[in-house]
């Protein structure tokens, strides 16, 4: 399968289209066949390895732990691993999962919704991350949807 990957940190030059193996699911997890991934700042920020106190939180210090970019995610489930009851094959969701930026990505089943019928996959795939921190601050500033005002 193709994917965006990176072996080091940097500008977005640093990321090059690769053929790479298919990810199996594990207990949990299903196997999307991705439609849409989303991209905003968390991405950037381990893209380029900045700040780097993220570095020593666990995302490699020389070099990026996971080579596969990307965290939100809408696309259409190919296969379920043990344990899985809430999804089948055929099923399109959104939700959040490691390494979007591929044609094909493991998710964990709690990380998945039905994607909703009214939404294309391109704007289910900001809802997760994007979308949600831009309701946060929303809320967290003081704006009203009800009155319009802050």
């Amino acid at each position: 399968m193709r994917a965006m990957v990176q072996d080091v940190y940097g500008p977005p030059e640093v990321l090059r289209l690769e053929e790479i193996d298919r990810p199996v699911p594990g207990p949990g997890e299903v196997l999307l066949r991705l439609h849409a991934a989303g991209l905003d700042q968390g991405v950037w920020h381990l893209m380029t390895g900045t700040p780097c106190a993220l570095r020593a939180a666990g995302f490699g210090l020389r070099a990026p732990g996971q080579r596969v970019r990307g965290m939100d995610v809408a696309g259409r489930v190919e296969s379920v691993g043990p344990g899985v009851t809430r999804w089948r094959p055929g099923d399109e969701v959104y939700g959040t999962c490691t390494g979007s930026f591929a044609e094909f990505a493991c998710a964990k089943e709690k990380g998945l919704a039905p994607r909703p019928a009214r939404l294309t996959p391109e704007e289910a795939a900001v809802v997760p991350i994007s979308a949600s921190t831009a309701l946060q601050a929303l809320r967290a500033g003081g704006w009203s949807p009800v009155s319009g005002s802050w």
